[in-house]
């Protein structure tokens, strides 16, 4: 395979879990209709609430929502990378208490078997305008990466925060990775100032394609997130980006003849001191 259409989904989830799959469900059926081989969602696609109600929600893998994306995989043979959900995690043992969830991502094939999971590794501990959000208070931090194979594309996953450590996605692009997601649920302030340069530096860095979904909209929670979606070439060029404010899907297609054009004539990644 050297192309593959990818589609990016917008969502403006909320602390309705019913309303939000529905929600998604439509958004995928959609995208399915543009012949789509891919579709990411966002973070946090099924229940957006504040940490301590998000924690709550947490679901084992398999689980009620992992099993309904899996399904409209199944029924439309296509990829769906599940941007994450909060996976419920109980350490093994008699007599031991659940653990902070995770904030995981989950790629089901067009079979619908989930084929890989990815655990967010970097959390976002800040503070804002007087608002502070403390992720590792309710979850925990996942420890490896994720390198996966979309039919006979390398790609490697991420979550929102994690756009700010470059280190991670070196180690993919040194593993091979010519796509890499970062499934988000971006702050407003935060993405006025860095979302666009962050996911175009991480695509010209590594000389790769980035798929970004991104929530949008006033989270239950009472934060601002950004929207502005992206799909971004390993030149860097946005080649589709979502609006502020709106529910919706972007499309692009990944040409792995031009990407590895742009490696062969940049051959960056070969010229490495470190």
């Amino acid at each position: 395979m050297t192309k593959l259409k990818v589609a990016a989904v917008q969502m403006k989830s909320s602390r309705d879990k019913e309303e939000n799959l529905k929600q998604a469900k439509y958004l995928i059926e959609k995208a399915v209709k543009q012949s789509t081989d891919f579709i990411a969602l966002p973070e946090v696609f099924n229940y957006r609430g504040n940490l301590k109600e998000a924690a709550a929600q947490a679901e084992f893998i398999p689980g009620y929502s992992t099993n309904f994306i899996s399904r409209l995989a199944k029924k439309y043979k296509v990829w769906i990378l599940i941007g994450s959900l909060m996976e419920h995690y109980r350490r093994s043992g008699p007599g031991t208490r659940p653990s902070k969830p995770y904030n995981t991502s989950v790629l089901i094939n067009p079979l619908g078997k989930i084929i890989a999971k990815y655990r967010k590794m970097h959390l976002f501990d800040i503070k804002l305008k007087g608002k502070e959000i403390l992720e590792s208070k309710r979850n925990q931090a996942g420890n490896k990466p994720s390198l996966v194979n979309v039919e006979s594309i390398k790609m490697g996953l991420s979550i929102c925060y994690d756009l700010r450590f470059p280190e991670l996605y070196r180690k993919y692009s040194s593993a091979g990775a010519e796509i890499i997601c970062i499934p988000s649920s971006f702050t407003k302030p935060t993405g006025e100032a860095h979302w666009h340069t962050l996911i175009r530096a991480r695509a010209i860095e590594n000389l790769s394609y980035v798929i970004a979904p991104n929530q949008a909209g006033t989270g239950s929670g009472g934060i601002k997130t950004y929207g502005h979606s992206l799909i971004v070439d390993p030149w860097g060029k946005i080649l589709a980006e979502g609006s502020a404010n709106k529910e919706e899907v972007i499309y692009a297609e990944i040409d792995l003849e031009y990407l590895k054009y742009i490696r062969k004539n940049l051959p960056a990644l070969e010229h490495r001191k470190l």
